[in-house]
């Protein structure tokens, strides 16, 4: 590959405001923003929605959908018809 065509690859920190968790990694991503990190160095900071700390999925906090109960619901709607066309 020619090197010219590579993107600059460089730590950034990825910043979860709603969670008040930030990472330090490597990315692809630029941001005019900057942090100082524990180590005492300043990186360029990407803020997020959400992350792993403030996922539902990832905090045990995801909701199990009720498909019997939603099923039973579209069926008062709509009626639990017998067959196509009836």
């Amino acid at each position: 590959m020619q090197q010219d065509k590579q993107p600059d690859y460089h730590p950034v920190v990825f910043r979860d405001r709603s969670a008040g968790y930030a990472f330090l990694t490597r990315s692809t991503a630029t941001s005019d923003r900057t942090i100082e990190w524990d180590d005492g160095e300043t990186y360029p900071v990407v803020d997020v929605e959400i992350s792993s700390e403030s996922h539902p999925f990832y905090t045990g906090k995801a909701r199990t959908v009720d498909s019997e109960g939603r099923v039973a619901a579209f069926e008062r709607r709509y009626g639990g018809g017998t067959g196509q066309g009836s």
